[in-house]
């Protein structure tokens, strides 16, 4: 199957940038610097949905699973908590403890944070609102999503803590066994769709799938293939390390893992990471299974982001329902049944499609 790309994602948002501001008279140059200004604008969404989120819209949303009563003190609806939080935690103290790795102690953090702002360049948000869109869009973001590991790894290493250490271990044995049965089960969509560009990969979701009742359902992934859906969305409760496979941090056990050591700035960053591959997360399962920013009425940006906050939703449900599981349990399922099942996922697509084709 393959689908010429929609309208709303032939234009780049680097290229509307550099017509509208009339860089294009400055050549190359002009190309770079409307490049650098589109990924200045989504990143800074990007960090704002993070900025909304990790303070004040995680604590809404536990206090109303567990019924307890969330801020609401600090401003309206306790939103001011935001701004609150952001001073608080920049002003205290940077402490660094003897003898950690100074070079990878101080990287860790904006690897983290980093890696995942990179991912959302080749995601396609809608109206016009799509950094680059690469013919090895879904590699890419898979690459640099998984860049985050590394980030942990020196964070656990350099802190010259056990239980730092622990938590490094912990987040490389975990980001291995779910990473395989996600780009597996991300490859099965490649199948479907004929392509690894993420726009042609929207663009195939489009097409009506079937009419029932004169209302056309559109051939999302997750309808056409409810079962790889699954598989995605549980393997990426693991990649963000979301209950029940919160072990690379888990408090109870280790103190708070590979992040025990960092404070001020540092562990904003951590923090900030850490929310930020949860959208990154939802925007590849909007893309891959949702249809991107597919949907009536609205526009397609509005859309998009609703389905990402639909998915930060139900991880910070799996966080409050759902009890953690122990490192070999979690290893045995990632190794024993995720991979397993993601494989038989392929095997199934593959020969479904070779039938129809």
């Amino acid at each position: 199957m393959a689908a010429t790309p929609l309208q709303e994602d032939v234009t780049l948002l680097p290229e509307t940038i550099a017509r509208t501001l009339g860089l294009d008279a400055y050549g190359f140059a002009g190309q770079i610097l409307a490049a650098l200004i589109g990924a200045f604008i989504v990143g800074n969404v990007m960090l704002a949905m993070t900025g909304v989120a990790g303070p004040w819209a995680k604590r809404k949303i536990t206090a109303a699973f567990t019924d307890r009563i969330a801020v609401n003190r600090v401003g309206p609806f306790g939103l001011l908590i935001i701004v609150a939080d952001a001073v608080r935690l920049l002003s205290k103290e940077l402490i660094v403890p003897e003898n950690v790795d100074r070079p990878a102690w101080d990287l860790a953090p904006l690897v983290v944070a980093g890696s995942a702002l990179l991912g959302f360049a080749v995601i396609p948000m809608g109206n016009g609102i799509h950094l680059a869109d690469p013919e090895v869009g879904l590699a890419y973001v898979f690459a640099t999503a998984s860049l985050a590991s590394v980030g942990l790894v020196m964070a656990g290493y350099a802190s010259n803590n056990k239980y730092s250490l622990l938590g490094g271990l912990r987040a490389v044995a975990q980001n291995v066994a779910y990473e395989i049965p996600l780009v597996v089960t991300g490859v099965s969509v490649v199948i479907f769709a004929g392509s690894l560009r993420m726009g042609e990969i929207v663009a195939v979701q489009r097409e009506t799938l079937v009419v029932l009742a004169g209302v056309p359902i559109p051939s999302w992934f997750a309808i056409v293939n409810p079962f790889a859906f699954v598989l995605f969305v549980v393997a990426n409760l693991a990649e963000v390390g979301r209950n029940p496979f919160d072990t690379p941090e888990a408090p109870t056990e280790i103190v708070a893992g590979y992040q025990t050591e960092y404070s001020s700035v540092y562990f904003v960053l951590f923090y900030l990471g850490e929310f930020v591959h949860i959208f990154l997360g939802g925007a590849i399962i909007a893309t891959l299974f949702l249809g991107g920013p597919a949907g009536p009425v609205l526009p397609g940006f509005v859309w998009f982001v609703i389905k990402i906050w639909a998915v930060f939703l139900f991880t910070q449900w799996a966080r409050s329902a759902m009890p953690r599981v122990r490192i070999d349990q979690l290893m045995e399922i990632g190794w024993k049944g995720l991979l397993v099942l993601s494989f038989a996922n392929l095997v199934l697509t593959a020969i479904i499609v070779g039938v129809i084709a």
